[in-house]
């Protein structure tokens, strides 16, 4: 990951790992390094972070380097966009707007995140009562001279490969 400050890396296991991304360059240098990991194919990454954070660029980085054609946009008022990857399938969702657990089952959520595939989920707490366990929660900081500060929390094995 070029320009991509490092602090505090992981000693063993699962601690946490700090970024500073000080450019956009640094968010797609990112995406496009996690984008190479073979256990994305099957995850789910929890997206943290304030409005204007960062979150869905991150996502549109992500996308493109996994493939994705057309307009990559924000499923804020969808609330899900699913993309067909050449590798495999991809859903974007945005809980931001999410009110009622009973959305997740009439929405068929719980077979999407069953099923194979990667998920990603903006506002991850407006759901947290029916969401599973992520294997990575990504923290976005939007901090006052531009740059983010990025926490990366990974869980089980899964989340381990993808930040190794």
């Amino acid at each position: 990951m070029t320009a991509v400050e490092r602090r505090h890396p992981p000693i063993v296991g699962t601690a946490p790992r700090q970024l500073l991304w000080a450019s956009e360059d640094d968010t797609r240098a990112f995406a496009e390094h996690l984008a190479t990991r073979p256990a994305l194919a099957d995850a789910f990454i929890a997206l943290h972070g304030d409005l204007g954070a960062g979150k869905t660029t991150l996502v549109r980085h992500l996308l493109r380097a996994l493939g994705a054609q057309g307009r990559i946009k924000s499923p804020t008022y969808a609330v899900v966009e699913p993309y067909e990857l050449p590798a495999y399938p991809a859903w974007h969702f945005d809980f931001y707007r999410f009110d009622d657990p009973r959305e997740w089952e009439d929405a068929g959520f719980r077979d999407i995140f069953a099923g194979p595939g990667l998920k990603l989920a903006e506002w991850p707490d407006k759901a947290a009562a029916v969401l599973p366990p992520a294997d990575l929660d990504l923290y976005i900081t939007l901090r006052d001279d531009g740059t983010r500060a990025v926490t990366l929390t990974p869980h089980g094995a899964r989340g381990a490969e993808l930040l190794a």
